[in-house]
């Protein structure tokens, strides 16, 4: 099934959004009971050309120093930590400088080249939180409560056809164009369709999970000149099968459904605040639910601050 949900405050202050993502896809939870995420953009505070990598290490002897030598041959290591997960593996996180965004790519593929070592993330002006286990059991490990930031997208995961592990929990990252991501619930059933000629054009899959071929889709079209809502709409379009996705940029949010409906979505606005989510329980741990929109079979919407 899988639960989706999405927050952005109108005001472009900071807010805890965190805990607000938290108690939206806690109350999805049902949605989902394998891995859960988020995205959680405008808290970061980083400087230009700065970027956190979150790095899947297992435990064992020198593998973090190796992963430290391969970074820091690119860039010193400006801060780090190392948070425990599950199943013997830890979560090193680290802040680095690059001169460019296109160097990060290259940077990732390196220290994928390590046994026992995965990166999660890579991001500028957002973080990416993603584990296996529940929302509640991922909030307290990654201390989502106090996190603070602008808007988000989240995710809560029922998995039926890739790996339930870290890598394979939503959301799903690009990085030709910086910072986007995407959550989904539902199936690209055309998915071989869509990304054969992505890859033809040197796009690049790690994983065989249909969000990936989505994240791929819109980031070539917001690279070719679509806006956000060009990339969506034509995204209904060309896509088959039971779909509806959320997509957070720096600047905001934005959602699509399948033509035919076939996946379920509720929205809701107010001076402060503008969600979106699977079902209006979720809508309804952040605002005043009195005014909810079914989102319609084929729609589009953008929301940016």
């Amino acid at each position: 099934m899988c639960g989706i949900a999405g927050v952005v405050y109108k005001d472009k202050k900071l807010h805890p959004v965190g805990s607000d993502m938290t108690k939206m896809l806690n109350a999805l939870q049902h949605r989902g009971p394998d891995s859960a995420g988020f995205s959680l953009y405008g808290g970061l505070g980083l400087e230009d050309n700065e970027y956190l990598l979150n790095i899947e290490v297992k435990e064992r002897p020198g593998l973090i120093e190796s992963v430290k030598e391969i970074v820091e041959f690119v860039s010193p290591i400006k801060s780090e930590e190392l948070i425990p997960s599950v199943e013997n593996f830890s979560i090193y996180r680290c802040k680095i400088s690059l001169n460019e965004f296109s160097q990060l790519k290259p940077l990732i593929m390196d220290i994928d080249k390590l046994e026992d070592v995965m990166v999660l993330n890579g991001s500028h002006s957002f973080e990416m939180i993603k584990d296996v286990g529940s929302v509640l059991e991922i909030a307290d490990r990654y201390d989502t409560w106090s996190k603070m930031g602008t808007h988000a997208i989240g995710h809560t995961r029922f998995s039926t056809e890739s790996l339930v592990d870290r890598y394979h929990a939503h959301p799903f990252q690009t990085y030709i164009i910086p910072d986007i991501t995407v959550v989904h619930n539902g199936q690209i059933t055309n998915y071989w369709k869509i990304r054969d000629p992505l890859e033809r054009k040197g796009h690049i899959f790690e994983t065989n999970n249909d969000t990936e071929c989505i994240v791929h889709y819109v980031a070539d079209k917001l690279e070719n000149g679509y806006s956000l809502e060009e990339a969506l709409e034509q995204s209904v379009k060309d896509m088959d099968g039971p779909f509806s996705y959320i997509i957070g940029t720096p600047n905001g949010v934005g959602i699509a459904k399948d033509q035919l409906g076939l996946r379920p979505g509720v929205m809701s606005e107010n001076d402060d605040v503008f969600a979106i989510a699977s079902e209006e329980v979720s809508l309804r741990e952040v605002m005043d639910t009195q005014n909810v929109e079914q989102i319609s079979p084929g729609e589009v919407r953008v929301y940016e601050i």
